[in-house]
Formats: structure tokens, sequence, C-alpha cells
């Protein structure tokens, strides 16, 4: 029978296995970054242009409740959603609409006129003017923004340890993710007030 002495094998990747996840995980931020990006230009001023402006007259207003399970707890949580049911009317007069549901902010009386947005075949929105468009496409950009900047610095160094950092060059990445969690909290303060 043979003995062999020695170390076994560590199990461990090199440090260049760990270099190329890294890159590729940096490969990954950035694709999720660059969706962020177009989901920011889709959401925000696109939807607003194309969408068809008018005023909706509630009939009703309800409250859907949802009950929420928590697996940590045995307690339940409880959501709700308010929807305002009634006529829109396109502001040019070219689309009235007898069945239009809107989820609203809040339970208006009979007869009350909210401004709101068509912006499919039966989904409408609450018009909050181009402010509220450029705030949420500003959001969906600042969001975008910061998986896009440490995405770039993974896949340029593979956030590797082993490799050479230097303040200069690590600078414009740490910038740019304050920049973006910066404009992303006054983008949704900005929405919130539109």
């Amino acid at each position: 029978m043979t003995q062999v002495h020695g170390n076994a094998a560590p199990n461990t990747a090199g440090p260049g296995d760990r270099t190329g996840l890294g890159r590729l995980i940096g490969a990954g931020l950035i694709l999720v970054g660059l969706v962020l990006l177009a989901l920011g230009a889709y959401l925000g001023p696109y939807t607003y242009v194309t969408a068809t402006p008018g005023k909706l007259t509630v009939d009703t207003c309800t409250v859907d409740y949802k009950y929420r399970s928590s697996t940590s707890s045995s307690s339940r949580k409880k959501t709700k959603t308010r929807w305002c049911y009634g006529t829109f009317t396109a502001t040019d007069g070219s689309v009235k609409d007898l069945n239009a549901e809107l989820k609203s902010d809040a339970l208006h009386e009979r007869g009350y006129v909210i401004e709101a947005l068509k912006t499919g075949d039966t989904s409408y929105k609450p018009d909050h003017g181009w402010v509220g468009a450029i705030a949420t496409g500003c959001a969906w950009f600042f969001g975008g923004l910061m998986p896009l900047a440490i995405g770039v610095l993974g896949a340029t160094t593979g956030f590797s340890s082993t490799a050479p950092w230097s303040r200069r060059r690590f600078r414009p990445y740490l910038i740019t993710t304050l920049v973006a969690v910066v404009g992303l909290i006054i983008s949704l303060l900005v929405g919130l007030f539109a």
C-alpha cells in the first residue's frame, strides 16, 4: 500500500479565476444599468409624450385590501390600494371611455375630476405634468447609473484585491455612484411632490 505525503490541493480558485468572475459580474451590472436607463426613458418622458391627456370624472372609488403573510412571523400584513372608476374624456375629445379605472392616492366623491393620462388601451394614471414625467425618468436614470458605474469598475478591474488599486483610478466610480445616490433621492422627492 502506497501512502502519499504532502498538502492536498486547495479547493479554491486562483486569482485569475476570481478576476474573470469579477469581470463577468461587472458585465452583468452594466447590462442591468443599461436596462434601467432605457426603462427611465420609456416610463418617464416617452410615456408622457405618447399618452392621451384628459380628465376622469369619478363615479365611485373603492379600496382594495390584500393580505400578505410574512414568513418570519405569524402576522399578516395588510396593503390597501385605492381605485377610482368613472368616465375618461380626452382633452381634444378624441377618446371617451365610460369604464375607466385609475389607481388613486385618495378616495374622491362622485363628480370629482382627476387630471389623467391614458397610457394604453385600458390603462390610466394620474397626470403629474412634465415635472412628474421628468422626475420619473431621472429616478430610473440615477437608479441605473449606480449599477452601471459599479459594473464598469468590475469589468475593468475584475474586483480583484491583487490588482494594483489607486485612488485616482477608483475616484471617478465613487463620485459617479455618490452623484447617482443624491440624484435618485432628489428625483424621488420631486416625483413625490409633483
